[in-house]
């Protein structure tokens, strides 16, 4: 866990762009979170709605997006931890959260979400990129 938090202070500190404001952080940290907790509950079509339209259009049903997440992003559908770290702007609608995780088995991850603002004024999430947390091996 010292690992993590350590984790957490150093993706802090690097990156590119803003630090994003509060309403923003606050925003996308919602989003994120009502997301990691319908995976939790195998909710998909909650999990679903928190997708931007690009990705929903990828996958065109909540089940598809739960399994492809299920698939590939395992420490993101089930984790014992789940730590935000620093948000930062990319635009004028969109931000980057970066969220530090450790999955079922105990390995650390990081996860860049990236959120675009709809017109409509909602946060959905446009990405995550995730990736073993460094130090950490296979």
């Amino acid at each position: 866990m010292r690992a993590l938090s350590c984790l957490v202070l150093v993706l802090g500190c690097i990156g590119s762009g803003a630090v994003a404001g509060e309403a923003e952080q606050a925003a996308a940290r919602t989003v994120i979170t009502r997301q990691a907790e319908a995976f939790g509950r195998d909710d998909a079509p909650t999990a679903y709605a928190q997708a931007a339209p690009a990705i929903r259009q990828i996958f065109p049903n909540a089940d598809l997006f739960l399994g492809m997440v299920r698939n590939q992003y395992q420490p993101v559908y089930r984790h014992r931890s789940f730590v935000f770290g620093q948000a930062r702007d990319l635009g004028d609608t969109s931000v980057s959260q970066t969220v530090a995780i450790q999955d079922e088995t105990g390995t650390d991850w990081t996860a860049e979400y990236t959120l675009e603002r709809q017109s409509d004024g909602e946060w959905r999430i446009t990405g995550c990129r995730l990736t073993k947390a460094p130090g950490t091996s296979a």
